[in-house]
């Protein structure tokens, strides 16, 4: 059966552009996708989620593919759009799992929607910045150093690169994309991108920035501001995951994150990277995900 696609309005009258997939019976769980990229589901997370029992759930942040722009948001603001779907869908109760770009989302979520959200995952999420305590660059690959010191310094000069980076990677080769992540890709993460989750991430950055560059510069921008939420306010089950051989989002944010959360779970992997926690542990964060229900 293919994914079911929907749009959801918002009060604000901003669209929502949703996709539901796995076992559609089950228990819901949100994904929240990385930057740049979009609602589509990878086909390996939906057989799993199918073999378990869970509704996955995906959306697109505002400005990416399907939703509508949402200019000045806040990482807080994901919260407000979770629960909009969350209640067109009439689900009451729900788990939410982010990826890169989608981990502090999580982290909103959770601290903002207690009585909704039945556990939350951030795998591979930023810290904020800046963070106490935390060199903020360390250990990031250059590709991303120069981005964010260009958003800061140059702003223009930045959305002009964005907007030639967006028009490349919405018809760029495998190839072309290894190429541009060159200095992000650790050994682990280079070995990993191939097959099913090198083609998943290629389809999901091209339909997130088909409309242009709007959901990856407000992601961009609102990573710099207040989030909007203290990570103190999070009550509900949580897991915290990164890996160790991680450039896009490094270690030790994972680390610093894990600190400020000490009732979380924390699954600090020596030999895992970025794409490796998309690509090998969303079973067992599925897995977890449905005995909080």
């Amino acid at each position: 059966m293919p994914p079911r696609e929907r749009e959801v309005r918002h009060a604000d009258g901003r669209t929502l552009r949703v996709v539901e997939d796995g076992d559609l019976h089950g228990r819901p769980v949100f994904v929240l996708h990385g930057s740049p990229c979009s609602r589509l589901l990878y086909q390996k997370h939906v057989d799993d989620a199918t073999r378990r029992g869970v509704r996955l759930i995906g959306h697109d942040r505002p400005g990416y593919g399907g939703s509508s722009p949402q200019p000045g948001r806040t990482i807080g603001d994901e919260a407000a759009d979770v629960r909009a779907i969350a209640d067109e869908l009439g689900i009451e109760r729900f788990g939410v799992w982010g990826f890169s770009g989608g981990g502090a989302p999580s982290l909103a979520c959770a601290a903002l929607l207690p009585e909704r959200v039945a556990g939350a995952a951030c795998l591979a999420g930023v810290a904020p910045y800046p963070a106490e305590g935390l060199d903020w660059f360390a250990g990031m690959g250059e590709a991303n150093v120069e981005d964010f010191r260009r958003m800061m310094d140059d702003p223009k000069g930045w959305e002009s690169g964005l907007r030639a980076a967006a028009q490349q990677l919405s018809h760029a080769t495998l190839e072309e994309i290894l190429t541009s992540f060159a200095s992000l890709l650790s050994e682990v993460d280079r070995a990993a991108l191939t097959g099913g989750v090198a083609e998943i991430l290629r389809a999901q950055i091209a339909e997130g920035v088909r409309p242009g560059i709007d959901g990856w510069r407000d992601d961009s921008l609102a990573g710099t501001r207040p989030w909007g939420f203290e990570l103190s306010q999070i009550r509900v089950p949580l897991q915290i995951w990164h890996g160790r051989h991680d450039r896009f989002v490094p270690f030790t944010h994972g680390q610093w994150l894990a600190s400020r959360l000490p009732k979380a779970e924390h699954h600090l992997l020596p030999n895992d990277g970025h794409v490796t926690l998309f690509e090998d542990r969303i079973p067992a964060v599925h897995e977890w995900l449905v005995h909080q229900f």
